[in-house]
């Protein structure tokens, strides 16, 4: 807060002292009185000029001077009021049946005007007044010439003043020079450590930061000197912009947030000039956080890509950031922080140490950091006695933070529309479905072939998950559809998984072509229904053989572009004998996969048909169901007709006559005799 605030004001003399914590009323504003103000007012006047003429009444216009002349002999011309000019003659007409008091004018030969003189003077007796041309303000205000030249001057006026503004910082352009950051105080954020969770080792990483901030001196005691800039990279939704808050939070320093995307405008040059106005604010009111989101908006390799030789602006932003990351000194106690989910497009002198120091990776939780982002949302919501956080978060590999946020709002949703009193556990399978699949569609009409094909197809994955040792274990199958599927077979990984074995992937690969083997065998017919599986079978055994080097014909080599270089024209490194094999190994992996797969069903085929018509009866089924159906045993729960046929039974209102049979309880002592009617 500045010092003259801080300070008592004296009462002015013969004015009333205002009451104490108010603030004064701001001065009368005052107008400019510069060239542009005055054309403003000149314009003003014409017109009001111009309307008060017009509104004077309707001028009747005379064709000849025979017709003038009988008027005022017939009097019904008001005396005196007779003018000659040097292109007409104007009077005032009598009012009379035909109309009000109006003005008449007879338009004369200018070169005759002497001539149209003596007729006046004999037909007025003298009685006309000789007004000569036009007064002198209705000569200014009526010349187009002027008014051509004075409409020039405000719109030349106008672009001046607008770029003298622009080299200020402000008017109406030079406010896109102006940086478009936020500021949130500690009481603005409320965001402390507390509120992240799942990314413990980021945190300890940035705890640093934090110390600086609060306690420089400690630092440069021994010549040290903080990272300049601290990157954050990770997936989308792991928590980085919440990180960075968190971080403001505990230090209780000014937090600028801005988006990388707000440095570039229409304008060339604007971007550049963001960039200065943010980082001399953020030095006025160090110690501070600087936060660029999204910094791959501007912060992209120079050179790359397809560029036409012109000026590019968001290489001059890039340029601006380095040169202000690379002028601060020791005591401007700011830091940088940026978040990026594609760092490998930034610029290697964005990189730098000297620039961003430090690399802090946020990835997605593995089980445990997911319990513990559950547990955080969870003290938002009221959830049920019976609920089990675990089981979601084991259910939930690789979901990001806000996936799991939105897997807690989404059941208090759910609860809340059921009318319930807390949130109970099926609730969080319903919201974490939802959010994983979409959303379910159970109105929608399913013709019964294809309800049949949906439940072989499902039978088939979920019997192999079920057969294979290194696949996940089942969770539960469903043909209810679900967003853009007509089904799914949900797993429940016992593990987070950040490397892939070649026994494990051989296990997805097989399950995944199960379905389109049961599908087929069933319906004699195939659909486009496995366009997922085929899509991710693909996928794996295209990265097996390029990336993860598992194909013993092309050996330990990796053939996919590994260096982000963005191309409008793909390019390999590879000969096209090479690509060829590429290809032929793919095949190969994908053939075997859906043999050994064909095989396994062939030989479980009745627990296929078991489970197939057990998802036709019953439509979802658990894991504890699937292997029961398995091993042979039939499922004692009511079918959705039998539940449907319930519901439809509680609604429909009782027969008009029928008595309701009542309960033993309310029924009349023995010997009791009935009461009169």
């Amino acid at each position: 807060m500045p010092q003259d605030d801080q300070q008592p004001r004296r009462p002015s003399p013969g004015k009333p002292e205002g009451k104490p914590g108010r603030t004064p009323p701001p001065p009368p504003t005052r107008f400019s009185r510069g060239l542009f103000g005055w054309v403003m007012v000149f314009v003003l006047v014409a017109m009001l000029m111009l309307i008060f003429q017009n509104v004077s009444g309707q001028v009747e216009t005379l064709k000849t001077w025979d017709e003038f002349k009988s008027l005022y002999v017939a009097g019904q011309i008001v005396e005196d009021t007779v003018e000659l000019r040097d292109r007409e003659i104007r009077a005032v007409r009598e009012a009379g049946v035909d109309g009000p008091q109006r003005p008449v004018r007879f338009e004369i030969d200018p070169t005759i005007k002497d001539k149209y003189a003596e007729w006046l003077n004999d037909l007025t007796g003298g009685k006309f007044k000789d007004a000569g041309g036009p007064p002198l303000w209705q000569m200014i205000l009526f010349n187009p010439l002027l008014i051509t030249v004075l409409l020039i001057v405000v719109i030349w006026v106008m672009i001046l003043r607008g770029l003298r503004n622009a080299g200020g910082g402000g008017g109406m352009l030079g406010n896109f020079g102006r940086s478009k950051h936020r500021v949130f105080q500690k009481e603005m954020t409320n965001v402390t450590f507390a509120d992240v969770a799942g990314i413990e080792e980021a945190k300890d990483e940035v705890e640093e930061i934090i110390q600086f901030l609060k306690n420089p001196k400690k630092f440069t005691r021994l010549g040290a000197r903080i990272p300049r800039g601290v990157l954050l990279v990770g997936p989308p939704g792991t928590g980085k912009t919440l990180l960075a808050k968190a971080i403001a939070g505990e230090a209780d320093v000014p937090f600028f947030s801005i988006s990388g995307s707000d440095f570039v405008e229409m304008f060339v040059g604007v971007g550049a000039s963001r960039v200065r106005d943010l980082f001399k604010t953020a030095k006025e009111s160090s110690p501070c956080i600087i936060f660029l989101d999204e910094i791959d908006a501007v912060g992209r390799k120079r050179g790359a890509g397809f560029t036409t030789g012109g000026h590019d602006e968001r290489e001059q932003t890039l340029n601006a950031i380095l040169v202000e990351m690379d002028g601060f000194e020791t005591s401007d106690q700011v830091i940088v922080i940026a978040a990026t989910n594609r760092v490998d497009v930034l610029d290697p002198a964005l990189t730098r140490p000297g620039r961003f120091d430090r690399e802090v990776v946020v990835p997605l939780p593995d089980v445990q950091g997911r319990l513990a982002i559950l547990q955080v949302h969870a003290k938002k919501v009221r959830l049920g006695p019976g609920v089990d956080l675990e089981k979601i978060a084991r259910g939930t590999p690789m979901f990001s933070g806000a996936e799991l946020a939105a897997i807690i709002n989404e059941s208090a949703i759910i609860a809340t529309l059921a009318e319930k009193d807390f949130i109970e556990q099926e609730d969080l399978e319903e919201a974490r479905d939802k959010v994983k699949f979409g959303r379910a569609r159970k109105s929608r009409a399913v013709e019964e072939d294809e309800r049949v094909a949906t439940a072989y197809h499902e039978a088939g994955h979920a019997v192999l998950q079920e057969s294979l040792e290194d696949a996940d274990p089942l969770h539960k199958v469903t043909i209810i559809p679900r967003g853009e599927t007509g089904g799914a077979s949900m797993s429940l990984p016992t593990k987070d998984r950040f490397t892939y074995g070649a026994r494990w992937l051989k296990a997805m690969l097989r399950v995944a072509c199960g379905g389109r083997i049961a599908e087929q065998r069933k319906t004699g017919d195939v659909s486009s229904g496995a366009s997922m599986d085929i899509a991710q079978v693909t996928k794996i055994a295209r990265a097996m053989v390029l990336e993860w080097g598992m194909s013993e014909r092309l050996g330990f080599v990796r053939y996919s572009d590994a260096d982000g270089q963005e191309r409008f024209v793909a390019e390999r490194e590879y000969s096209e004998e090479t690509a060829r094999v590429v290809d032929e190994e793919v095949r190969r992996i994908a053939d075997e996969a859906y043999a050994d797969a064909e095989r396994l069903l062939n030989e479980r085929w009745d627990q296929v048909e078991r489970v197939a018509q057990a998802l036709l009866k019953h439509e979802t089924l658990t894991a504890d169901e699937v292997r029961a159906l398995m091993r042979g045993e039939t499922l004692a729960k009511p079918s959705v007709s039998d539940l449907l046929a319930g519901e439809a039974k509680k609604r429909a209102p009782e027969p008009p006559g029928q008595a309701r049979p009542r309960p033993e309880d309310d029924a009349p002592p023995a010997g009791l005799a009935p009461a009169p009617a």
